[in-house]
């Protein structure tokens, strides 16, 4: 999978991120852009135009961290169409939502993956 960043590098509003590769020999692209970024509480952001996915059509996803009086709340989300195609949609009906919540996890690890390599570098 290749990814190509515009000059903002994915971390302002407006900024793109897109993606492309293969996966059992069909093409996968997507083009996401930057909608809502407030940091360090928010980020989200959309695909644009048609993604050319498997198991998911457009989508929204995002992270939302909250302070609370001993920790913090943290809210990992994606919001998702199934594909158009006849195949791909029958596909997306019986696997989008195991998808999804891979992604999730996948951007949970992630955030917890930061918070932990930042309080190292504090200690």
């Amino acid at each position: 999978m290749s990814i190509e960043v515009d000059d903002a590098k994915g971390q302002t509003v407006g900024s793109h991120v897109r993606l492309a590769g293969r996966f059992l020999g069909l093409s996968l692209s997507l083009d996401e852009v930057v909608t809502r970024r407030i940091p360090p509480f928010e980020k989200a952001w959309d695909t644009v135009g048609d993604p050319h996915l498997i198991v998911i059509g457009p989508y929204r996803m995002g992270v939302e961290i909250r302070p609370e009086t001993q920790g913090s709340r943290l809210r990992v989300f994606i919001d998702f169409d199934f594909p158009g195609g006849l195949v791909t949609y029958w596909l997306g009906r019986l696997f989008g939502r195991l998808y999804a919540k891979w992604c999730v996890r996948q951007m949970l690890q992630g955030v917890v993956r930061h918070f932990e390599a930042s309080a190292a570098s504090a200690a």
